[in-house]
């Protein structure tokens, strides 16, 4: 055995031991935040953090390594905080807008109990679930009317958050005005862009200018703080109530089967069995070769699952190429779905399970 073999034979049974001290701790954590919650004492204790990080540093006499040392504590009581806060406080789940906004209601739903946490756009709500900051980012990947939503199918194929949940959210836009505010005012219609053409055929026949907004909850905060008679939203009852507006016309939205699918992002895959009734989302390149995309479609075909859609996106390093993502039914954690997987790794420049998950149905179509 040579010395890079024995350093790293070394270094895997440290982590085999770090992990077993990582797990007794995170028990002794729990047995902490259990007390704190009964007591109604705050999860950040700087005094005590700062007494542990000296106390334990002198365990390290290297003065080079004390320095890192000190790093890894920091992370290490980052991750407790974490931990006590969602068995405090409950489930922390990310989501892009403000208070009011759909992506809110489907966190609510999907976490009973837990914490909507708002961000001010797809990216910053990933990468707070990606960080640890947040347990799940809850973010929507396709509409029903206006299609998907791109820029999340990119953060997916480029970072490295595993979907373990679908919700099919049904979407209800409302026209929302200020108190007292008739249709005849109205000149500018403002809200998110997928919004504005959920309902366009109401817009054009009336004749509205339109705005774009970052969201829904955000245009009706726009227009409650703007205080123009003028100026109307589109959004949700709850956003008309959370901003002092007033539901001038509801249900304006063109298709009365208007839904939204919202993907539930977190750190680790979903490891439970997998069903013959499971969905899977993969997604990946091909390489640039005559009849590529269409063998690796095959091979899906091929091994009898089904696809349910088959999007391309352009990949932003190479010009002109893209990048494919499927979501499909079946059971890929069997030995078919794993030969799938390797015959596809041979047709593919890269390929990715970003994750398995149940079908799932919003509240609106369970009633």
């Amino acid at each position: 055995m040579n010395d890079l073999d024995e350093a790293r034979r070394t270094i895997n049974e440290c982590d085999r031991e770090i992990a077993g001290a990582f797990v007794r701790r995170m028990e002794a954590v729990r047995r902490v935040a259990a007390y704190k919650k009964e007591r109604g004492l705050p999860i950040y204790d700087p005094v005590r953090e700062e007494e542990l990080i000296r106390k334990n540093s002198a365990f390290v006499e290297d003065p080079e390594l004390q320095a890192y040392y000190v790093t890894f504590q920091r992370n290490t009581m980052a991750v407790s905080r974490a931990y006590q806060r969602k068995l405090i406080e409950g489930v922390r789940a990310a989501f892009s807008g403000i208070p009011g906004a759909f992506a809110e209601e489907a966190a609510a739903e999907l976490f009973p109990g837990g914490s909507p946490v708002p961000f001010p756009d797809f990216a910053a709500a990933y990468r707070a679930a990606e960080a640890g900051e947040c347990d799940y980012a809850v973010l929507p990947v396709e509409n029903s009317f206006a299609g998907e939503v791109g820029i999340v199918c990119d953060l997916i194929f480029s970072g490295s958050l595993y979907i373990n949940s679908m919700l099919d959210l049904a979407v209800t836009q409302n026209l929302l005005t200020l108190p007292g505010v008739t249709v005849e005012e109205i000149r500018t219609v403002v809200s998110h862009p997928q919004a504005l053409a959920q309902c366009a055929a109401f817009l054009r026949f009336h004749g509205f200018e339109t705005r774009e907004a970052a969201n829904t909850a955000m245009a009706a905060q726009a227009v409650a703080e703007s205080g123009d008679p003028t100026v109307a939203a589109i959004g949700t009852e709850r956003a008309a109530a959370l901003y002092g507006l007033n539901v001038l016309v509801p249900h304006i939205n063109e298709s009365g089967l208007n839904t939204t699918r919202f993907a539930v992002l977190s750190r680790t895959p979903n490891d439970a069995p997998g069903r013959d009734d499971d969905n899977f989302f993969l997604v990946f390149s091909v390489k640039n070769e005559a009849g590529s995309l269409a063998e690796a479609v095959n091979i899906i075909g091929r091994r009898g699952y089904n696809m349910r859609g088959l999007h391309s996106r352009p990949l932003k390093t190479l010009p002109w190429n893209y990048y494919f993502y499927v979501e499909g039914e079946g059971n890929i954690r069997s030995e078919n779905g794993e030969a799938m997987m390797r015959e596809l790794g041979a047709v593919c420049e890269r390929l990715k399970l970003v994750g398995t998950y149940p079908a799932r149905r919003g509240k609106e179509e369970e009633r």
